[in-house]
């Protein structure tokens, strides 16, 4: 079926992605993989051509779209060409809604115009050691210096996607206690400047999958964060986190179908080179069922994500909307890129095949963003029930 909500201007952009994908990442991927990162110099390419800074207002140099449809049109053309690129999907999809929403006039000044030519790539920190999803049980603090210049910024973090290369990260710390009948209280927004004494990189860490996400630990040991760098105001960080969470859980959605229809688009290839007794795979009758029911979940979920992206765009997609197309898309994509990996034999479970590295790289889609456990209450509750 054809797809009603991509414009002209989506689908130049899209064949502009796609030329770019082809000529400057998919001849290096394979050392991008092997290295367990993506370039920091290839961030400035990707400026060039404008990705990052689609919606970052004109007056701090960007294009100035109010849509979040051009990021969805990156991972489908990444996941087509099983490739990534990196942890530059945080820099945009989750990093400038925060700077958008809740930087000043000033801050915007200082930051926006970088973000957009990717000379500050940014990375946000959430997680703890030992909190995981609890972020209201969070223990790095951020106390006030005694002449309210700056902030004294102590812990740690894990799991954070762009550590490695980020030039700011959006730290969340504990500028108050919670109060006895407010957990959430207490946490505050802090642009961090990782070239700061006392900020240091941990480990990059060993995934399963993503394997060219740089996926850090980040210490903070007395970094001193100046107070102009508070973003928002302090103590409200743990509603602007909820904020952004649609538009976070979309993006798992979106990611997860693309990779699915990636999946089928291997599998069909594949079978169709591939001979087995003397004929071609997909000419087999279970080859062909395998495919076409892939096929029908695939469609299913592209009208999932295009119905949310339309919503997203006019301001309509709600909570439970995003957690309901995260827990569909996702649960797709397990299944369709299990199967088609069935389809490739033994070769589908080789590195060099592209449907190895999409297996890996999907499961931690029921995971991040919330798990799909955790998407279910949402639904649930919004029931009624």
């Amino acid at each position: 079926m054809r797809r009603t909500g991509f414009t002209a201007d989506h689908d130049a952009f899209r064949g502009t992605i796609r030329k770019f994908v082809e000529t400057e990442v998919v001849p290096v991927y394979d050392t991008w993989y092997e290295a367990g990162i993506v370039p920091r110099e290839f961030y400035y390419k990707l400026a060039e051509l404008g990705v990052f800074g689609i919606e970052v207002p004109e007056e701090y140099g960007g294009a100035g779209i109010e849509s979040f449809k051009f990021q969805a049109i990156l991972m489908e053309e990444t996941a087509r060409a099983g490739v990534s690129f990196g942890g530059s999907s945080v820099h945009v999809g989750l990093c400038l809604p925060y700077l958008k929403k809740l930087a000043t006039e000033e801050q915007k000044q200082r930051w926006l115009p970088g973000f957009a030519a990717g000379e500050i790539m940014f990375a946000i920190a959430m997680t703890e050691p030992g909190t995981g999803s609890d972020l209201a049980g969070m223990r790095t603090t951020a106390k006030l210096s005694e002449d309210g210049t700056h902030y004294v910024l102590n812990g740690a973090k894990t799991f954070i996607t762009g550590g490695v290369n980020a030039d700011r990260v959006i730290v969340c710390a504990r500028t108050a206690p919670p109060r006895e009948d407010d957990r959430r209280f207490g946490i505050s927004l802090l642009v961090v400047d990782t070239t700061s004494p006392g900020y240091t990189v941990g480990r990059k860490l060993d995934k399963l999958g993503l394997r060219t996400s740089d996926t850090a630990e980040l210490n903070f040991t007395d970094v001193r964060v100046p107070v102009e760098d508070l973003l928002g105001e302090e103590n409200k960080g743990f509603s602007y986190l909820g904020q952004n969470l649609p538009q976070e859980r979309l993006s798992i959605a979106a990611g997860a179908y693309a990779q699915a229809a990636a999946a089928v688009r291997f599998a069909q290839e594949y079978t169709q080179q591939r001979n087995v007794f003397g004929k071609p795979v997909a000419s087999f009758q279970n080859t062909k069922f395998e495919l076409a029911a892939c096929k029908a979940e695939v469609d299913a979920a592209e009208a999932v994500v295009d119905r949310a992206l339309d919503a997203l765009d006019a301001g309509e997609l709600s909570a439970a909307d995003a957690a309901s197309a995260k827990l569909f898309c996702t649960e797709v994509a397990a299944r369709v890129i299990d199967r088609c990996l069935q389809l490739h034999g033994g070769y589908g479970f080789i590195n060099e095949y592209p449907i190895a590295r999409l297996y890996a790289d999907n499961r931690v889609n029921r995971i991040y963003g919330g798990t799909n456990e955790v998407m279910k209450m949402i639904i649930a509750k919004d029931m009624g029930l």
